[in-house]
Protein backbone atom coordinates (compact mmCIF):
# COMPACT_ATOMS: atom_id res chain seq x y z
CA UNK A 1 0.00 0.00 0.00
CA UNK A 2 1.39 3.42 -0.96
CA UNK A 3 2.62 5.76 1.74
CA UNK A 4 0.18 8.64 2.34
CA UNK A 5 1.19 12.05 1.08
CA UNK A 6 0.26 15.18 3.00
CA UNK A 7 -1.77 17.81 1.16
CA UNK A 8 -1.51 21.19 2.88
CA UNK A 9 -4.90 22.96 2.79
CA UNK A 10 -5.30 26.47 1.40
CA UNK A 11 -6.13 28.09 4.78
CA UNK A 12 -3.57 30.69 5.81
CA UNK A 13 -2.35 31.02 9.39
CA UNK A 14 -2.20 34.60 10.66
CA UNK A 15 -1.07 36.28 13.87
CA UNK A 16 -3.46 38.64 15.61
CA UNK A 17 -1.65 41.81 16.61
CA UNK A 18 -3.46 41.45 19.96
CA UNK A 19 -1.32 38.38 20.64
CA UNK A 20 1.79 40.48 21.35
CA UNK A 21 0.16 42.89 23.84
CA UNK A 22 1.52 44.84 25.70
CA UNK A 23 3.99 45.14 22.84
CA UNK A 24 2.97 47.15 19.78
CA UNK A 25 1.22 46.52 16.50
CA UNK A 26 4.54 47.12 14.75
CA UNK A 27 6.14 44.38 16.87
CA UNK A 28 3.42 41.95 15.77
CA UNK A 29 4.40 42.41 12.12
CA UNK A 30 8.06 41.84 12.99
CA UNK A 31 7.34 38.66 14.97
CA UNK A 32 4.93 37.31 12.35
CA UNK A 33 7.60 37.71 9.66
CA UNK A 34 10.36 36.17 11.77
CA UNK A 35 8.32 33.12 12.77
CA UNK A 36 6.90 32.44 9.31
CA UNK A 37 3.22 33.33 9.73
CA UNK A 38 1.27 33.84 6.51
CA UNK A 39 -0.04 37.25 7.56
CA UNK A 40 -1.56 39.27 10.37
CA UNK A 41 -4.98 40.23 11.62
CA UNK A 42 -4.93 43.83 12.81
CA UNK A 43 -6.80 44.41 16.05
CA UNK A 44 -7.87 48.04 15.83
CA UNK A 45 -7.53 49.48 19.31
CA UNK A 46 -5.78 52.18 21.31
CA UNK A 47 -2.37 51.75 19.63
CA UNK A 48 -2.37 54.66 17.11
CA UNK A 49 -0.56 52.52 14.49
CA UNK A 50 -3.46 50.03 14.48
CA UNK A 51 -5.77 52.89 13.45
CA UNK A 52 -3.51 54.28 10.70
CA UNK A 53 -3.99 52.59 7.32
CA UNK A 54 -0.86 54.11 5.77
CA UNK A 55 1.29 53.06 8.73
CA UNK A 56 -0.10 49.53 8.46
CA UNK A 57 0.62 49.47 4.72
CA UNK A 58 4.23 50.52 5.34
CA UNK A 59 4.67 47.79 7.97
CA UNK A 60 3.16 45.22 5.63
CA UNK A 61 5.43 46.25 2.76
CA UNK A 62 8.57 46.43 4.92
CA UNK A 63 8.09 43.01 6.54
CA UNK A 64 6.48 41.42 3.45
CA UNK A 65 3.60 40.28 5.66
CA UNK A 66 0.07 40.83 4.30
CA UNK A 67 -2.84 42.06 6.37
CA UNK A 68 -5.37 39.24 5.98
CA UNK A 69 -8.08 40.59 8.30
CA UNK A 70 -9.12 43.66 10.25
CA UNK A 71 -10.77 43.30 13.65
CA UNK A 72 -13.20 46.19 14.07
CA UNK A 73 -12.90 48.14 17.36
CA UNK A 74 -15.74 46.42 19.26
CA UNK A 75 -14.18 46.09 22.72
CA UNK A 76 -15.08 48.06 25.82
CA UNK A 77 -11.66 49.72 25.71
CA UNK A 78 -12.18 50.84 22.11
CA UNK A 79 -15.54 52.57 22.49
CA UNK A 80 -14.04 55.88 21.27
CA UNK A 81 -11.73 54.47 18.60
CA UNK A 82 -12.79 55.44 15.07
CA UNK A 83 -15.93 57.23 16.39
CA UNK A 84 -18.44 56.40 19.08
CA UNK A 85 -20.97 55.35 16.43
CA UNK A 86 -20.75 51.56 15.86
CA UNK A 87 -21.81 51.70 12.21
CA UNK A 88 -19.10 54.28 11.48
CA UNK A 89 -16.58 51.92 13.07
CA UNK A 90 -17.66 49.13 10.72
CA UNK A 91 -17.55 51.41 7.68
CA UNK A 92 -14.01 52.44 8.56
CA UNK A 93 -13.03 48.81 9.18
CA UNK A 94 -14.37 47.88 5.75
CA UNK A 95 -12.49 50.78 4.13
CA UNK A 96 -9.29 49.71 5.89
CA UNK A 97 -9.73 46.10 4.74
CA UNK A 98 -10.34 47.20 1.15
CA UNK A 99 -7.29 49.49 1.11
CA UNK A 100 -5.05 46.84 2.71
CA UNK A 101 -6.40 43.99 0.51
CA UNK A 102 -7.63 42.14 3.59
CA UNK A 103 -10.43 39.67 2.92
CA UNK A 104 -12.24 39.82 6.27
CA UNK A 105 -13.60 42.21 8.87
CA UNK A 106 -14.21 40.57 12.23
CA UNK A 107 -17.03 42.06 14.27
CA UNK A 108 -18.60 41.23 17.63
CA UNK A 109 -22.37 41.30 18.20
CA UNK A 110 -23.50 44.49 19.94
CA UNK A 111 -23.62 44.98 23.68
CA UNK A 112 -27.18 44.82 24.97
CA UNK A 113 -27.11 48.48 26.02
CA UNK A 114 -26.48 49.48 22.38
CA UNK A 115 -30.20 49.04 21.79
CA UNK A 116 -30.71 50.64 18.39
CA UNK A 117 -27.51 49.13 17.01
CA UNK A 118 -28.54 45.69 18.31
CA UNK A 119 -32.04 46.04 16.85
CA UNK A 120 -30.66 46.77 13.37
CA UNK A 121 -27.52 44.63 13.55
CA UNK A 122 -28.45 41.53 11.56
CA UNK A 123 -30.03 43.47 8.70
CA UNK A 124 -27.25 46.06 8.81
CA UNK A 125 -24.49 43.47 8.54
CA UNK A 126 -26.23 41.94 5.53
CA UNK A 127 -26.56 45.38 3.95
CA UNK A 128 -22.86 46.13 4.44
CA UNK A 129 -21.84 42.67 3.22
CA UNK A 130 -23.77 43.27 0.01
CA UNK A 131 -21.74 46.42 -0.68
CA UNK A 132 -18.27 44.84 -0.73
CA UNK A 133 -16.26 41.72 -1.43
CA UNK A 134 -14.90 41.86 2.12
CA UNK A 135 -16.40 39.24 4.44
CA UNK A 136 -18.08 40.52 7.59
CA UNK A 137 -17.51 37.54 9.90
CA UNK A 138 -19.55 37.85 13.11
CA UNK A 139 -17.83 36.31 16.13
CA UNK A 140 -19.31 34.07 18.83
CA UNK A 141 -19.10 35.56 22.33
CA UNK A 142 -20.16 34.28 25.80
CA UNK A 143 -22.31 35.12 28.83
CA UNK A 144 -20.67 37.26 31.47
CA UNK A 145 -20.51 35.47 34.83
CA UNK A 146 -19.86 36.62 38.38
CA UNK A 147 -19.89 33.92 41.07
CA UNK A 148 -23.22 32.14 40.52
CA UNK A 149 -24.80 34.91 38.45
CA UNK A 150 -24.90 35.12 34.66
CA UNK A 151 -25.53 38.23 32.57
CA UNK A 152 -26.37 38.20 28.88
CA UNK A 153 -24.19 41.06 27.69
CA UNK A 154 -24.61 40.69 23.93
CA UNK A 155 -27.56 41.14 21.58
CA UNK A 156 -29.20 39.67 19.61
CA UNK A 157 -27.27 36.80 21.27
CA UNK A 158 -23.75 35.75 22.25
CA UNK A 159 -24.37 32.54 20.27
CA UNK A 160 -24.28 34.06 16.80
CA UNK A 161 -25.55 30.85 15.17
CA UNK A 162 -29.02 31.76 16.46
CA UNK A 163 -29.15 34.55 13.89
CA UNK A 164 -28.73 34.73 10.13
CA UNK A 165 -25.31 36.03 9.05
CA UNK A 166 -23.49 35.44 5.79
CA UNK A 167 -20.20 34.64 7.55
CA UNK A 168 -19.12 33.65 11.04
CA UNK A 169 -15.94 33.76 13.08
CA UNK A 170 -15.51 31.00 15.66
CA UNK A 171 -13.31 31.78 18.67
CA UNK A 172 -12.32 28.75 20.74
CA UNK A 173 -11.44 30.76 23.82
CA UNK A 174 -14.98 32.14 23.71
CA UNK A 175 -16.50 28.65 23.40
CA UNK A 176 -14.51 27.73 26.52
CA UNK A 177 -15.80 30.74 28.47
CA UNK A 178 -19.36 30.06 27.26
CA UNK A 179 -18.91 26.36 28.17
CA UNK A 180 -20.41 25.48 24.81
CA UNK A 181 -19.58 22.66 22.41
CA UNK A 182 -17.10 24.03 19.88
CA UNK A 183 -17.48 21.19 17.38
CA UNK A 184 -21.26 21.48 17.47
CA UNK A 185 -20.92 25.21 16.82
CA UNK A 186 -18.63 24.55 13.85
CA UNK A 187 -21.30 22.20 12.50
CA UNK A 188 -24.04 24.82 12.95
CA UNK A 189 -21.92 27.43 11.17
CA UNK A 190 -21.37 25.03 8.28
CA UNK A 191 -20.11 26.61 5.07
CA UNK A 192 -20.74 30.08 6.51
CA UNK A 193 -17.73 29.64 8.80
CA UNK A 194 -15.34 32.10 7.21
CA UNK A 195 -12.76 32.83 9.90
CA UNK A 196 -11.21 31.18 12.97
CA UNK A 197 -9.68 32.65 16.11
CA UNK A 198 -7.55 29.84 17.47
CA UNK A 199 -6.88 29.86 21.20
CA UNK A 200 -7.64 27.57 24.11
CA UNK A 201 -9.42 27.82 27.44
CA UNK A 202 -10.41 25.84 30.50
CA UNK A 203 -13.95 27.11 31.03
CA UNK A 204 -12.99 29.95 33.35
CA UNK A 205 -15.30 32.94 33.77
CA UNK A 206 -12.42 34.90 32.21
CA UNK A 207 -11.74 34.88 28.49
CA UNK A 208 -8.34 33.17 28.74
CA UNK A 209 -6.96 32.92 25.18
CA UNK A 210 -4.42 30.23 26.04
CA UNK A 211 -1.92 28.82 23.59
CA UNK A 212 -3.68 25.98 21.69
CA UNK A 213 -3.19 22.67 23.47
CA UNK A 214 -3.00 24.17 26.96
CA UNK A 215 -6.73 24.08 27.72
CA UNK A 216 -9.67 21.74 27.21
CA UNK A 217 -10.99 22.95 23.86
CA UNK A 218 -10.91 20.63 20.80
CA UNK A 219 -8.41 22.82 18.97
CA UNK A 220 -6.77 19.93 17.12
CA UNK A 221 -10.11 18.39 16.18
CA UNK A 222 -11.45 21.70 14.85
CA UNK A 223 -8.34 22.22 12.71
CA UNK A 224 -8.56 18.68 11.36
CA UNK A 225 -12.22 19.15 10.50
CA UNK A 226 -11.44 22.41 8.70
CA UNK A 227 -8.77 20.70 6.63
CA UNK A 228 -11.04 17.82 5.69
CA UNK A 229 -13.89 20.12 4.66
CA UNK A 230 -11.76 22.38 2.45
CA UNK A 231 -11.96 25.49 4.65
CA UNK A 232 -10.81 28.49 2.60
CA UNK A 233 -10.75 31.17 5.27
CA UNK A 234 -7.98 32.18 7.67
CA UNK A 235 -6.93 30.67 10.98
CA UNK A 236 -5.77 33.45 13.30
CA UNK A 237 -3.68 32.84 16.41
CA UNK A 238 -5.27 35.11 19.02
CA UNK A 239 -3.62 34.25 22.34
CA UNK A 240 -2.84 36.12 25.55
CA UNK A 241 0.91 36.50 26.14
CA UNK A 242 0.71 39.25 28.77
CA UNK A 243 2.20 36.96 31.41
CA UNK A 244 5.31 36.22 29.35
CA UNK A 245 8.37 37.17 31.38
CA UNK A 246 10.33 38.32 28.33
CA UNK A 247 10.03 38.99 24.61
CA UNK A 248 11.78 35.66 24.00
CA UNK A 249 9.16 33.80 26.06
CA UNK A 250 6.36 35.56 24.20
CA UNK A 251 7.90 34.64 20.86
CA UNK A 252 8.31 31.02 21.97
CA UNK A 253 4.59 30.85 22.80
CA UNK A 254 3.68 32.25 19.39
CA UNK A 255 6.03 29.81 17.65
CA UNK A 256 4.42 26.93 19.56
CA UNK A 257 0.94 28.10 18.56
CA UNK A 258 1.97 28.30 14.90
CA UNK A 259 3.54 24.82 14.96
CA UNK A 260 0.44 23.32 16.61
CA UNK A 261 -1.82 24.90 14.00
CA UNK A 262 0.21 23.85 10.99
CA UNK A 263 0.60 20.30 12.31
CA UNK A 264 -3.12 19.71 12.79
CA UNK A 265 -4.18 21.45 9.59
CA UNK A 266 -1.84 19.15 7.67
CA UNK A 267 -2.35 15.89 9.57
CA UNK A 268 -5.97 15.62 8.50
CA UNK A 269 -5.24 16.37 4.87
CA UNK A 270 -3.53 13.08 3.98
CA UNK A 271 -4.32 11.70 0.55
CA UNK A 272 -3.07 8.50 -1.14
CA UNK A 273 -0.02 8.96 -3.35
CA UNK A 274 -0.76 8.05 -6.99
Amino acid sequence: MAEPAVRIPDAKVALSTASVYPESTATAFEIAARLGYDGVEVMVWTDPVSQDIEALRRLSDYHQIPVLAVHAPCLLITQRVWSTDPWTKLQRARAAAEKLDASTVVVHPPFRWQRQYARDFVAGIWRMANETDVRFAVENMYPWRYRDREMLAYAPDWDVTKDDYRHFTIDLSHTATARSDALAMVDRMGDRLGHVHLADGRGSVKDEHLVPGRGNQPCAEVLERLALTGFDGHVVIEVNTRRAMSSAEREADLAEALAFTRLHLASAAKVPRR
